[in-house]
């Protein structure tokens, strides 16, 4: 008897598994056939039944079971007080930044680390030379600094001029570090990640400069003091 009942019980995840893929497959091929030129990740069950989770980029829609409607918002659990579609977001975020690699970032490493963030910064921005002229602080409390270009002013300004020829000087570290005490830089040209950097910004949907983004992929904006920063990454470190 035990046995028939593990065979059926089987069989019933199975066509659990199928059902669940043809639905996925039926609103990959709605969303195509109306949005043909967004490429979808992915696209899994969401906790409430008969919404579906769809990962644009980092992004994520709800999608409903036929594919016909599409949400855009934020999924909350009330009752734990949870933000279910920033859990999701922040993966996203901390995978895209994976990708794009330390190589193509300018990276300021502290010789105790312990935590690493992630910056988006304007070589222009007031806050964003704040930040730096600090960085000594931020490398005392074991924080290692990436930073990603977005000069807000868009492609082909000043800012965006200054941070291709900061990626393109001999000392990377050391140009940006004069770039944002406001003293001139060669300019210079060759190849670089700033469109790639700007990119993943406007995924980001990122407003301002600076903008931090944690190990685990959750927002900081704006300036924060090195004291509040770590108070911050603990707190993030011990939920």
């Amino acid at each position: 008897m035990r046995k028939v009942i593990k065979i059926v019980a089987l069989a019933l995840v199975g066509l659990t598994w199928t059902a669940a893929n043809a639905d996925e497959d039926a609103i990959r091929q709605a969303l195509t056939k109306s949005m043909p030129s967004v490429k979808i990740d992915s696209i899994k069950p969401s906790v409430i039944k008969g919404l579906y989770e769809a990962a644009v980029g980092t992004n994520i829609f709800y999608v409903s079971e036929d594919g016909k409607y599409l949400l855009q918002g934020r999924l909350v659990d009330v009752a734990a007080r949870k933000d279910l579609t920033e859990e999701k977001l922040s993966a996203t975020r901390k995978l895209a930044i994976e990708k794009i690699g330390q190589e193509n970032m300018i990276v300021f490493k502290s010789k105790i680390p312990k935590y690493t963030v992630t910056i988006f910064t304007d070589i222009d921005c007031g806050y964003c030379r704040k930040l730096h002229s600090e960085l000594d602080q931020y490398l005392a409390q074991g924080i290692t600094i990436q930073y990603l270009f977005y000069p807000r002013a868009g492609k082909d300004s000043d800012s965006y001029k200054k941070a291709v020829s900061v990626w393109c000087a001999a000392d990377r570290n050391a140009a940006l570090t004069a770039a944002k005490k406001d003293q001139k830089i060669p300019e210079k040209t060759c190849d670089n990640p700033v469109d790639e950097h700007m990119k993943l910004a406007d995924e980001f949907d990122v407003k301002g400069t600076p903008m931090i983004v944690t190990e685990q992929g959750n927002i900081l904006p704006g300036y924060l003091p090195a004291k509040q920063l770590v108070e911050a990454l603990e707190s993030e470190k011990n939920k």
